[in-house]
């Protein structure tokens, strides 16, 4: 990982911790599951004596697991990828593990599937679905609340079959107390992207900032060389007095030139302030990009 992506990582570190400390996001995975199976009651009746079938095994498969035999499911299946971790899951809470591949036998016997795996691509299909599912089958309510998607949208044309994902849920939840806290995580996101956006601008100026001061150190270096051999008698003390007046000078000058570019460059656009400065003054290209290149032992 380079120097980029590991600040990167380090903010979106920093940015989980802060959205956990300063809202009650973590309360939030729990009103989903239970808003998903409230919705679900409205087409397969009640949770209580219904067969589940959970696939996933990670913190909101365990959740989800957790919910429905609370509320009395006769029957959770925990399907994965992963044998074990469907078994511990499936262990913790009296429910069955089943293998991935039995994911369409266990569909067609569900009543209510909640799919919530990491997965990048679709699991449930609607070829899947139509295929598991006899004639005769009952409603069947599928909650897809991984991200992204592990159910193709189009199972919900299936006959018997509804569909609730995360879009639906987060209509549901837009005016409940779990919708505020995900619009203030998000809130506390935009911050956080528009200062670290603007740290990486103000960053790319840095080599050109420290080519320019160096470029004005080796001037007055030149200089006060030059003052030197022309006036040889001049004391140690007043040599002295001369050399921190001349950098005092140079400072100022170049104060607010670098302070200015920082300040510009934290403005989101497409002109180059660094490259301006570089060309106003003159500065060698090599010694700019010196500033930041990796040294080789």
């Amino acid at each position: 990982v380079g120097p980029a992506l590991n600040v990167l990582f380090q903010q979106a570190l920093r940015v989980g911790k802060r959205s956990r400390a300063e809202t009650g996001i973590d309360q939030v995975a729990p009103s989903l599951v239970t808003a998903a199976l409230a919705q679900s009651e409205t087409s397969t009746g009640r949770v209580d004596g219904s067969r589940v079938v959970v696939v996933g095994a990670g913190a909101m498969a365990g959740l989800a697991t957790a919910t429905v035999t609370r509320l009395g499911a006769a029957r959770v299946s925990v399907v994965n990828r992963t044998p074990d971790r469907a078994a511990r899951l499936a262990d913790e809470y009296g429910a069955r593990a089943v293998a991935f591949e039995e994911l369409p036998s266990a569909l067609g016997e569900a009543d209510i599937v909640i799919s919530c795996t990491g997965s990048t691509g679709a699991l449930i299909t609607r070829d899947m679905l139509a295929t598991c599912r006899s004639t005769g089958s009952g409603p069947l309510v599928v909650i897809d609340i991984a991200l992204p998607r592990d159910v193709e949208p189009s199972v919900a044309t299936l006959p018997g079959v509804r569909l609730i994902d995360l879009a639906g849920l987060a209509e549901a939840l837009h005016d409940t107390e779990a919708g505020r806290e995900v619009g203030e995580v998000r809130r506390i996101v935009g911050e956080e992207v528009t200062a670290f956006l603007a740290a990486r601008r103000q960053a790319s100026v840095a080599p050109t900032v420290v080519a320019l001061r160096s470029m004005a150190t080796a001037v007055v270096d030149a200089e006060l060389t030059r003052l030197d051999t022309r006036l040889p008698a001049l004391d140690g003390a007043a040599r002295e007095e001369i050399r921190r007046t001349v950098n005092r000078v140079a400072d100022k000058l170049l104060h607010e030139p670098t302070v200015r570019v920082k300040e510009l460059a934290n403005a989101d656009g497409a002109v180059s302030y660094a490259a301006a400065l570089a060309e106003l003054f003159a500065l060698d290209p090599e010694a700019v990009s010196a500033v930041t290149r990796p040294e080789v032992s």
